[in-house]
């Protein structure tokens, strides 16, 4: 099984390519900027790509060339409004920035490699937030949220559309996790996320292709 997870170089990313690399799964990952030993997925596997840039998008392409891809992770995301305030934040550049990743470096990165998913008719998965639920709305953090809501329509959408082709498509909450973008309050360790959507990425099928769920496989609400 050949796996591709985008923004691997720390956090749940990282702990995603740890888990699929533990298991024996050929594991690709991509990195925004070099690192020391980055080579081909042959010989490194990592790949250097900024999603907030179509260009550095497209060189995944050509990058994989023909290799067929079975599950492609779009893990790669910003939270760049964290703490701002109605009546003073919210800068139009968050929104800007926010959206390039979040929203448009998804779409473009499964643009760029679908046809190598396609060619092992193989899986999707996208990492929101439940954040992303228009019925939970608790306030704030409106860009973050604005953004994972987006991809969560997105990839609901591209389940339908992906559904005749053969691959399935799933939008996933991985929890509270310790990160840096969780914070060291987070409920839950990285790798306990990582090991939760591993099972949820292999329980994903046509049957429930856009499924909206939590890393533990409960249903959350749009």
């Amino acid at each position: 099984m050949t796996t591709l997870i985008t923004g691997a170089t720390r956090g749940i990313g990282l702990a995603l390519f740890d888990t699929c690399a533990a298991r024996g799964d050929t594991v690709i990952g991509t990195t925004r900027h070099p690192v020391p030993g980055i080579g081909t997925p042959d010989t490194g596997s990592w790949l250097q790509a900024d999603f907030a840039d179509p260009d550095s998008i497209a060189t995944l392409g050509p990058a994989l060339g023909d290799r067929p891809l079975d599950l492609l992770v779009c893990n790669a995301g910003v939270y760049l409004d964290r703490g701002q305030t109605i009546n003073t934040g919210y800068q139009p550049a968050l929104w800007a920035d926010s959206f390039n990743v979040n929203v448009m470096g998804v779409f473009l990165t499964i643009q760029t490699l679908l046809p190598n998913v396609l060619a092992a008719r193989g899986k999707i998965a996208i990492i929101s937030s439940q954040m992303a639920s228009s019925t939970r709305a608790p306030g704030g953090s409106y860009i973050y949220r604005a953004s994972k809501a987006a991809v969560l329509n997105l990839g609901r959408n591209l389940a339908t559309d992906l559904k005749p082709a053969g691959v399935a498509v799933g939008i996933y909450h991985p929890g509270w996790v310790r990160t840096d973008m969780g914070s060291n309050d987070a409920d839950i360790s990285a790798d306990e996320a990582a090991g939760g959507l591993m099972a949820r990425f292999d329980a994903l099928s046509l049957a429930n292709t856009g499924c909206f769920q939590t890393w533990d496989g409960r249903d959350l609400p749009l």
